[in-house]
């Protein structure tokens, strides 16, 4: 049974998820702030966390970067507010997905269901391609499949989980046009209920992650995007 812990301050939001969860058939436990899931999650394992951003003690986002720092679990953040900076932020920080309350139950648990299941296919690939070394070398961009490690002219950038996914596809498919279904489809799951916006999100990051690299991502307005080597 897949064990969820649900961070929130609010105790009837804790209860809702709670109902839902445990009738998916999750084990759910409860935290009511930041600093309680941090200490949660040193002492327990978990496979996915369900994390309020606005709470007391510790705020999602410092939470959720402290969990990171030692623990690789998926993380949903739910928040009041859906400005873009909230969601390049966390983002940024290595959460996999971001439900602006108020939210539906049900719509919440179909993402559950596609985190969980990208996070375990994600784990199954990386453990069949351990004995075969996959490297894309482009001048002084480097990409190990493998490790899960890209390189900028030496120097090894640090990226989220859903950025590798989205590079690791589109180099995958380098020269071709891939639409924006095409990629949300592939990199975020067929029954990806999100907003489209968020693939812009990671171009924009993964960009900015490429520095000198950034124009081999190529914008087809009204398309979507290719990956394509220059002259």
């Amino acid at each position: 049974m897949s064990k969820i812990l649900v961070v929130d301050d609010e105790e009837k939001i804790r209860s809702i998820i709670r109902k839902y969860g445990e009738f998916e058939g999750y084990e759910i436990e409860e935290a009511s702030d930041g600093m309680e899931a941090v200490l949660k999650c040193r002492e327990h394992d978990y496979d996915l966390i369900i994390m309020d951003v606005m709470m007391p003690e510790l705020d999602g986002f410092s939470a959720s970067k402290e969990i990171l720092k030692n623990k690789q679990i998926p993380i949903i953040m739910l928040s009041a507010r859906g400005e873009e900076y909230d969601k390049i932020h966390g983002f940024e920080l290595g959460i996999d997905d971001y439900v602006v309350k108020p939210f539906s139950p049900k719509e919440l648990m179909m993402r559950v269901r596609v985190v969980m299941s990208r996070s375990a296919a994600g784990k199954a690939a990386v453990t069949a391609a351990l004995d075969e070394r996959d490297v894309y070398n482009y001048k002084g961009l480097s990409i190990d499949f493998t490790a899960r490690m890209v390189k900028v002219d030496g120097k090894t950038v640090d990226m989220t989980p859903k950025e590798y996914d989205l590079l690791f596809y589109m180099v995958r498919n380098k020269g071709i046009a891939l639409t924006r279904e095409k990629l949300i489809t592939e990199v975020w799951g067929y029954d990806y209920f999100g907003d489209d916006r968020t693939l812009d999100t990671h171009i924009k990051l993964l960009r900015s992650n490429l520095g000198p690299y950034r124009e081999l991502l190529v914008t087809l307005r009204g398309v979507g995007y290719r990956f394509n080597e220059e002259d």
